[in-house]
This record gives C-alpha cells, structure tokens and sequence, in this order.
C-alpha cells in the first residue's frame, strides 16, 4: 500500500510520500536510543511542561487537524473536531497525574520486616524506546492514548501509522517537537508495514503497542514474543449491545444508532450485534431501524453529515462481502445494504436480522455502518449469544434493573461493561479486551505503567 492520502469522499489522491530508507530509520532509532539516556532523567514537572504545551498547540490547531484527519479517513468533520478536544483532555489528565501514578510504593511494613529488609520501595522506571503501530480509524486519539502515558513516564516513541494517514502522523511529530520535548522523544517512521518486523526485532526497540487487526496483532505479538518484548494489542471488536425490557427503549434505540455509526462505523468498540429482549424486541427494532433510515450520508466537510464515506475502497468491499453473504444465506436485510451510486467509498447504515451462526457476519467484525440485531428469550440467553464471539473489547447492556446489571457485569466477556450508555474511552479508565480482542490495558493508571520497569528497590539493615 502507497504512503498516501487518498481522500475517500471522491477517491482522488492528494498527496504522496516516498517510505523512509534503511538509512534514514537507522538515524532514527540511533536518535531514539540516544534521547532516551537523557529524557528518561528528566523529572517529572518538565515532562508535564512539555506535555502540556502540545496540548495548548492541539487545542489552537484543532480546526486544521480536523480537516486533515476528515481528508485522510473520511470521519465527519465534527467527529474529527471532538477526536482533537479529546485528545488535548487526555494530555492535560496525564501531565497532571502522572507523577503520582508511578510514586514510589511502601510495601506493608510487616512483610518488609519480614523479609529482613530495613526498607524496600517499589519504583517505576521507563523501558526505552516504544514502537507504536496505529490504525487510521481515530488516527489522532489512537495515537495520543499511547504517546501521553508513555512520554510522561520517561520512554521515547516511534510510531509506525497507517499508509493512508502520512499527514495525521507527521503532524504529531511535528506538534510535540513544537511543544518542546528534546528532539527524538518521539519519532514517525514512515515506512510500509513491511518494514515492523525488522523494526521491532532491533534490540534498541524495546517494547511495542499496536491497534489493529487480527492478523496484523499476530505478527507483531509473534515477533514480540521471538524477542521477548512487551506488547500491548488492541484488535478488533464485535461489541454486543443488550436490550431488556426494564430498559428506556425510546433512549436505547436513539444511543443504539450512535453506537453503531460513530467514526463510519470504523470504529472496534462500535456497538455491532444488538440482541433484544423477545418482550420489547419488535418495539426496538422498529425504533433503530427507523434512526438508521433517518440519518444523513454525504460530504464528510458537512456539518449536517452523519455518516462520511468508509476510509478505503477495500473496507467498503470487505464490508458489502459480509451482508451480501448474510443475504444469499437468508438474513432480512431492513434498511440499506446497498451500494450506493456516485464517487467515494459510501456504504449506507444497514439493519440485518435473522443472523444464523453459520453467517460471516456473525464470527467476522462489520467495519461499517451496519448492525446486526437478535432475538433473546431471556437474560442468559442474551448473554450467551453475546458471549459467542471470538471478540471481547467492551460490551453495552441497557436495563433498570440491578441484578441484571450485576449479572452482565459478572459474566459478560468484556474488557468493559457499560450499562445505559455507549461504550467509551476515557483516559482515566482502563481500556482493552480479551480473546481475539488483544490482551494489555491503554489509559489510567494501568495504562502508564504497561511500560514501565517495575522494581523491587530491597535494602538490608
């Protein structure tokens, strides 16, 4: 795939880059290694400094880097405005609270005492350089939840983007050298995805993250693991969306419709499969289908749009694969699942129902405005059709009442449970899945310290 922005509302190229040679990304990591011997001294006061300058210079150039990323992937230009805003809040969370996040820890003075140690602390101490591989889908927030936490606890990053986001990710470089931090603090490698495995293999790398795809997650934890590294992967989602009869069905359908178009639906913790008391199913499904139908497809640059095009002309096609197999295999197609004519990679929001197991779209992750809803006879069937996925980021239920929510927050398969509301992302919460979904926590406290050194400082009498 070409280093390029191709914009996906006329598919029209608009810029292209030539990769990085061998010699320019050994520069690179020779200057990755070597800011890290000094910057991982600073405190953390100038860290918190710089950090905050970068987000003062986001929050002056939101307008503009919106565009960008709308230009790039196609998001509404609101939504790329609010994917700025989130993440300047989410600098200024870290550069506030970092220092306290990684304090020294006193471990409970009767065990100190017996282990015969007149003290002992635990301390967080920084890694290195840290690879990045970043989807093009939030290609501003995807980045920033790594760079913010990072940064501040003294690592250095290289971030490997997508191909079809070059401007989103040499404008962060540039941003955070305009903010002060010391040259090669952070870095972008544009490079193809060819060249992350030689990368990651260079001894100088000494951790990874990666938001992504199935395989994509492989190959990295793969060659991780062949090196004994770090990794944190975030891969794709197929989010359950649960409906019981207590729930306000009219405020259900309404976030449903949200939940599952946000970002194009290009989005892994979109609310995807949306399994629906048999009691207030059909009440549901007329309501949502009819917030689907309603919503405005077009021009990305509009502030009227709801729905841009999807961020590349094979996503679209991956995308018309699942619901034309879900027809030809007897699924009831409801609203869309056609595509539409004219320039761009548009794909309308689409309703399926009567999904069988044996269906792609039921294993497979929908990347796209399209939502597949079931029937459920009772709560333990609503969760076991949920739990029926090779995928497990993040879950919505909706519900008054508190047993059911207890319930589904004991045994939903989930990195996250939100209970009458959409899943969100949120940087003092803990975010990431299990199974197929990745494994590692971004955000919050556990976020920061995914790559850190933790160390037992042990000191006899």
């Amino acid at each position: 795939m070409p280093i390029a922005t191709v914009n996906p509302a006329n598919g029209e190229t608009v810029k292209t880059y030539e990769p990085m040679d061998d010699a320019e990304v050994e520069r690179r990591l020779q200057l990755a290694e070597a800011t890290f011997r000094t910057y991982r001294t600073t405190s953390f006061a100038e860290r918190a400094e710089h950090l905050n300058r970068a987000a003062d210079l986001l929050e002056s150039d939101n307008d503009e880097v919106a565009r960008i990323m709308t230009t790039e992937m196609g998001k509404p230009l609101a939504q790329a405005r609010a994917e700025a805003a989130k993440c300047v809040k989410a600098m200024r969370w870290y550069a506030e609270r970092a220092e306290k996040l990684l304090a020294d820890e006193v471990p409970d003075e009767a065990d100190v005492k017996d282990s015969g140690a007149s003290r002992v602390r635990v301390v967080y101490r920084p890694l290195g350089p840290v690879l990045a591989v970043m989807p093009w889908n939030f290609p501003l927030w995807q980045v920033i939840r790594f760079a913010a936490p990072a940064l501040m606890a003294g690592n250095v990053g290289l971030l490997k983007h997508a191909s079809n986001v070059p401007q989103t990710a040499l404008y962060l470089e540039d941003l955070f050298q305009r903010a002060g931090f010391p040259v090669g603090c952070f870095q972008t490698l544009l490079v193809g995805s060819a060249a992350v495995d030689e990368i990651l293999r260079d001894e100088r790398v000494k951790a990874a993250t990666l938001t992504g795809s199935e395989p994509a997650g492989r190959a990295v934890a793969s060659t991780s693991g062949e090196m004994i590294k770090k990794t944190v992967l975030e891969l794709g989602g197929s989010d359950p969306y649960l409906v019981m009869p207590s729930a306000d069905i009219d405020r259900a359908a309404e976030v449903a419709v949200t939940a599952r178009v946000q970002n194009n639906g290009q989005s892994c913790i979109a609310a995807k499969r949306f399994i629906v008391h048999t009691d207030v199913y059909d009440t549901f499904l007329e309501k949502f289908v009819a917030g689907m139908k309603d919503l405005t497809v077009g021009d990305p640059m509009d502030d009227h749009t709801d729905v841009g095009p999807l961020a590349t002309e094979q996503g679209r096609a991956d995308v018309e694969e699942l619901v034309d197999d879900a027809r030809r295999s007897g699924a009831d197609i409801l609203c869309g699942g056609e595509r539409p004519d004219g320039v761009g990679w548009y794909y309308p929001p689409t309703v399926i129902a009567g999904v069988e197991r044996e269906m792609r779209i039921h294993r497979e992750e929908a990347f796209g405005p399209v939502a597949t809803v079931y029937r459920a006879e009772d709560l333990e069937d609503a969760i076991l059709i949920a739990n029926d996925s090779p995928f497990g980021l993040s879950s919505s239920v909706w519900t008054r009442d508190e047993d059911e929510m207890a319930h589904c927050a004991r045994d939903l398969e989930a990195g996250g449970v939100f209970v009458n509301g959409m899943t969100a992302s949120h940087a003092a919460f803990p975010f990431g899945g299990i199974k197929r979904s990745g494994y590692g926590r971004e955000l919050s406290a556990q976020g920061i310290r995914e790559f850190c050194n933790i160390t037992t400082v042990w000191q006899g009498a």
